[in-house]
C-alpha cells in the first residue's frame, strides 16, 4: 500500500500533499506527512522483528503517554508538546496492519523542535539529563509493574553474561581463542552483574518506568529555547532500573571517544560531562529518587557498559549477526572500547560516587 493511502487509514486532519523519509532512526522506518493546511505527522513502520508483539509495545506507549498527558496538564505544561501523541486508526486502534502484514502507527509531529545525533555542546548533554529525570518524576507514579516486557531481559545483566558464557562455549567462528583477554576482563567482573537486580529482589531499589535507550537523540530540544521538551521514541518503556538509564546515558554521552574508537589509549571517561549529567539528572527527577537509587548511579554507569561490551563481544564470537559491522573485526573494536571505558571507571570510581553524593 502506498504511504499516501496508509495514512488515510488513521484519524488526520486534512488531505495529505507529501510523505519523505524522516529522521535518522534505526530500527523502525519513519516518514513525515504534510498535509494540505499545513498539519504534520510522523507516519512509522513498527519493526516487528525486533518488537514481536505489537498490541503489548502499543499498549505500554498509549499507557504512558496518557498518564504522562495528564501529570503534564496537572503541572501547567504543554501536552501536545511535551508527549508523545498517538493518532488512532479509522477504527480506534493504535496501529494499522497492511495487505502484507506490516504494522504502521501514527503520531501528531512536534513543531519547532529537532533531535540532536551527537552531544554538540555541553547543555546539550544536561538538557538530555534532565528531561530523562523528568521523565523519570513524571511516571515515578505509574505502577511499572504493569507494563510488558517489550524486549525481554533486555538489561538483565545477569542473563546478559550467561548468553555471553554460551556463546564463548559455542564458539561458532573459532575466533575465541584470539580473545582470551576479552573474556578474562569479563569474567573477572562476574560477581557484579546480578549486584543491582539483586538489590531490586531485595527491595533495596524500587522498580521505575524506565526508558532504557537514554541516548541525545531520544530528546526534542525545543529550536527557539534550547530546553529539552519531550522525551520520544517510547518502544523500550518498560519496567527497570533508574540506574539503567542513568548509566545506559553516561556510557554512551561521557565516553571521550567514539563507541567504535580502534585506538583505546582515546578512551576515557569524561568526569566533567558525568557531573554535567548527575546535575541534570538529579535536577529533572525533583527528589524522587531514593538515596539507595542515587547511591547505585555510578553502578547503573558501569553495567551499562560492561553489559553493552559483553553483547559486542558474543556478537563478535557468533560471527557479527545482531549489530552492523562496516568493517572485519568491528564489534571487536566496540566491545574494546566499552571494556576500556569500563577499566576508566574503575579508577576514577571514588569520584563517581563522590559527585553522586
Amino acid at each position: 500500500m502506498e504511504k499516501k493511502e496508509l495514512i488515510k487509514q488513521f484519524q488526520v486532519e486534512q488531505d495529505v500533499v507529501s510523505i519523505e523519509p524522516y529522521g535518522s532512526g534505526h530500527i523502525n522506518h519513519t516518514y513525515l506527512a504534510e498535509m494540505s493546511e499545513g498539519k504534520k505527522y510522523i507516519l512509522q513502520g513498527i519493526n516487528t522483528t525486533i518488537f514481536k508483539n505489537t498490541d503489548e509495545l502499543m499498549e505500554n506507549i498509549i499507557h504512558v503517554t496518557s498518564y504522562l498527558r495528564e501529570e503534564i496538564s496537572r503541572m501547567g505544561g504543554d501536552p501536545k508538546r511535551e508527549t508523545l501523541t498517538v493518532v488512532m486508526t479509522k477504527d480506534g486502534r493504535p496501529y494499522y496492519t497492511d495487505e502484507d502484514g506490516s504494522k504502521w502507527r501514527v503520531y501528531d509531529f512536534i513543531e519547532g523542535a529537532q533531535t540532536f545525533d551527537a552531544v554538540e555542546s555541553k547543555e546539550d548533554f544536561y538538557q538530555s539529563a534532565v528531561a530523562f529525570g523528568k521523565f523519570q518524576a513524571q511516571l515515578a507514579n505509574f505502577p511499572a509493574d504493569t507494563l510488558h516486557e517489550t524486549i525481554p531481559n533486555f538489561h538483565n545483566t545477569a542473563k546478559r553474561y550467561q548468553d555471553f558464557e554460551k556463546a564463548v562455549e559455542a564458539d561458532v567462528k573459532g575466533r575465541a581463542a584470539q580473545v582470551q583477554e576479552e573474556i578474562a576482563f569479563v569474567r573477572a567482573r562476574s560477581k557484579e552483574v546480578s549486584e543491582l537486580h539483586d538489590m531490586l529482589a531485595k527491595g533495596e531499589l524500587p522498580l521505575r518506568v524506565t526508558h532504557n535507550d537514554t541516548k541525545l537523540n531520544n530528546i526534542m530540544i525545543d529550536s527557539e529555547t534550547h530546553q529539552a521538551i519531550c522525551v520520544i521514541d517510547l518502544d523500550t518503556v518498560m519496567p527497570g532500573l533508574s540506574a539503567h538509564d542513568f548509566g545506559d546515558a553516561i556510557r554512551f554521552g561521557a565516553n571521550t571517544a567514539a563507541e567504535d574508537e580502534p585506538d583505546v589509549s582515546k578512551v576515557s571517561l569524561s568526569l566533567e560531562l558525568f557531573e554535567i549529567y548527575v546535575k541534570g539528572f538529579l535536577e529533572g527527577c525533583g527528589g524522587r529518587l531514593t538515596p539507595n537509587e542515587v547511591k547505585a548511579l555510578p553502578m547503573g554507569a558501569k553495567m551499562m557498559t560492561l553489559e553493552c561490551g559483553m553483547r559486542f563481544l558474543a556478537d563478535y564470537l557468533e560471527g557479527d549477526v545482531y549489530f552492523k559491522i562496516s568493517r572485519e573485526k568491528h564489534n571487536l573494536d566496540r566491545c574494546r572500547t566499552q571494556f576500556a571505558l569500563v577499566a576508566d571507571m574503575e579508577k576514577k570510581w571514588q569520584q563517581m560516587c563522590e559527585l553522586c553524593q
